[in-house]
This record gives C-alpha cells, structure tokens and sequence, in this order.
C-alpha cells in the first residue's frame, strides 16, 4: 500500500508519523529529502530554498523524485499537498506524479492555525519558512483539503483528515493507526 501523508508546515504531519511508526512498521519516505538530494544539482543548500526554484525546474524534481519513489511497493510518502510559492499554491502532487505514485490512502494532517503558529514560533532556528498569517494558514490548510480531494478523485484513494490539537497527539497517533490497518 502507498499511503501520502500530508498538512502544513507546523501542523505536526512529521510528530504524529514518527509516534504512529512505534505502533506500526512502515517505509516512510519524506518527498522532500529525494527533491533535496536531486537539487543539490541546481545549487540549493537548505530545503526552504526549493520553492524559490523556476517553476520548470521544480516541477522536472518533482517528476524524478515521484519515478524514484515508485519503486516502493509498501510506503508511507511524507509531503505537502500544495506548496506556497512566491508564483501562488503549486500542487505537491499533480496529476503526472499522482499516475506515478498511484496512492491508495490520502491523509491530512491539520491544527488548529494559532498553535501552528505557536508550533512554528519554537522551530524558528532551525527552520526557515515564510511568514504565514492566521488567515493564510486558514486558506493554506482549505487549499490541501480541496487538493487532497481532487488527488482522490483522479487516483480513487480515500482522504482522512485527522486533527493534531494540542496536548492530544496520542488521539491523532492512534486516528493515523486505526487508518493504516484498515
């Protein structure tokens, strides 16, 4: 089973994975790394430098890292549903990636958007993301929800969104579990 995992910088997708990875055994492959590794190529140093990439070139790793990727029967894919680019949203997983990685399982990741930015405000030095306000983490996580259906409608995967409130990451942990056994 391919299962995408998903949810906005700060939502807590990469936490809830790595608790729900103690309960059940699974390949997580973060979509990020692979595009990282291959864009080293174009000179980029840190991973929040990606997005700032033309258009062309994002869209050409994005296609490498999705074939590479795919060779993966049985994985968890760690990414973003969209992702804001100085251009506006650009789909973490258009079409020609969703035919590459064929998901059965879609699943968001969301927060409330006042602890995100509380979430965001701890990992300032060792992150670097553009500022984001309330409303723009709003339409940020509406965006994912509108895409994740879209990718479902195009793959026949099911979406599930499950909330990571905080002081509750159990719950969202064991939502996450309950949803790969299944």
């Amino acid at each position: 089973m391919r299962a995408i995992i998903s949810g906005i910088p700060g939502a807590g997708k990469t936490t809830v994975l790595n608790e729900m990875l103690k309960i059940l055994s699974f390949e997580v492959v973060n979509y990020g790394d692979v595009m990282f590794d291959m864009a080293k190529e174009y000179g980029i140093k840190d991973r929040d430098e990606m997005r700032k990439l033309p258009y062309s070139k994002q869209r050409e790793i994005q296609k490498r890292a999705a074939e590479k990727i795919s060779e993966k029967d049985d994985v968890i894919i760690d990414t973003h549903c969209t992702i804001k680019t100085p251009y506006g949203y650009m789909p973490g997983l258009p079409h020609n990636i969703l035919k590459i990685l064929k998901p059965e399982r879609i699943i968001l990741i969301e927060a409330n958007p006042d602890e995100i930015e509380k979430r965001r405000e701890k990992d300032k030095d060792i992150r670097e993301r553009d500022a984001e306000s309330i409303e723009e983490m709003k339409l940020h996580q509406l965006m994912n929800r509108i895409s994740a259906m879209s990718y479902a409608v195009l793959t026949g995967a099911t979406v599930k969104i499950i909330e990571n409130r905080q002081g509750k990451l159990n719950e969202a942990v064991n939502e996450l579990v309950k949803t790969l056994r299944e």
